[in-house]
């Protein structure tokens, strides 16, 4: 599966700092000038396949808030789908700006275990995996229809070992199995325990971070990886600092070197909320310029 003509292509975990925009504008839509921002900063950076930026809020958040049957972090009755779209509106503006588009939402298990049960309706989290997960079925659906390039599903709650493996790979196996797009399973953190279910679940890219994580190319570049492609993150999300072109073109090559550059697509290791617009920035374009070099030399 090729998601780009050429290789090594570009994109980003998902999130971006969100810088709020001031005047008019801004009281009819607080977060439109962040969605603008984040949209064109990655235009600038020259990333491939860009994103929305997730500027409304954190991806939990986002989408519990629109589900019936969960007050903030608590499920007090038969969680439902939402009424309409969710993430819809945002993701069809980047489209509009970008050929290329990945949407993206947090999966069933890290969503359930952000919650409370305050209902005898579900026994445990795993019960309520299934009606979460009809809801990001409809979600998909919607994003689907806009001209997304790749949905993401956030799951970094598996690396925790604390997730059920197997209701995990049901759900994701209900949301890959209804879309025509490629899907790809973003994981945070080591992967070393759970390497084995990874590789097997029903998505086309596993997304994963290599640059703050190296112990994970270890662990992947051991085992099968079929015709999965590698999320291959270079840049280290949790640095507050901007990593140098030589040090992700080094990361880069080791990547290339071990799986090819046909099976990696380059990306930082998870989203740059948390940094300022200028950092998430210079992590980006370095990103892109590292890519170029190693693209070049191939």
């Amino acid at each position: 599966m090729k998601i780009m003509a050429k290789p090594l292509p570009t994109t980003v975990v998902g999130s971006y700092p969100a810088v709020k925009a001031k005047g008019f504008k801004s009281l009819l839509d607080p977060e439109k000038g962040a969605l603008e921002t984040a949209v064109s900063d990655q235009i600038e950076a020259g990333i491939d396949i860009i994103s929305t930026g997730q500027v409304r809020g954190d991806m939990i958040s986002t989408i519990i808030s629109r589900l019936p049957g969960i007050s903030g972090q608590e499920v007090k009755g038969l969680i439902k789908p939402a009424s309409g779209p969710i993430t819809v509106s945002d993701t069809k503006y980047a489209v509009s700006k970008h050929g290329k588009v990945k949407a993206m939402f947090a999966g069933p298990s890290t969503i359930a275990h952000a919650l409370k049960i305050k209902t005898p309706m579900y026994r445990d989290r795993d019960e309520i995996i299934p009606d979460i997960t009809s809801a990001l079925v409809r979600e998909a659906g919607y994003l689907q229809e806009t001209g997304i390039t790749i949905l993401q599903i956030d799951e970094p709650i598996l690396s925790t070992g604390i997730a059920n493996m197997n209701v995990a790979y049901e759900s994701i196996r209900s949301i890959a199995g209804s879309l025509r797009v490629p899907t790809c399973l973003h994981v945070c953190g080591n992967i070393g325990s759970i390497i084995d279910v990874l590789l097997k679940m029903p998505v086309d890219i596993i997304d994963l971070e290599f640059a703050n994580n190296p112990d994970n190319l270890e662990t992947i570049s051991k085992n099968e990886i079929r015709d999965k492609i590698i999320g291959y993150g270079v840049v280290d999300s949790a640095d507050t600092n901007i990593d140098p072109v030589k040090t992700i073109i080094s990361r880069i090559e080791k990547g290339v070197d071990l799986f090819g550059p046909e099976k990696l697509l380059i990306d930082p290791d998870c989203g740059l909320r948390m940094h300022e617009r200028s950092v998430a920035f210079g992590k980006l374009k370095n990103m892109t310029e590292a890519a170029e070099t190693v693209r070049i030399q191939l």
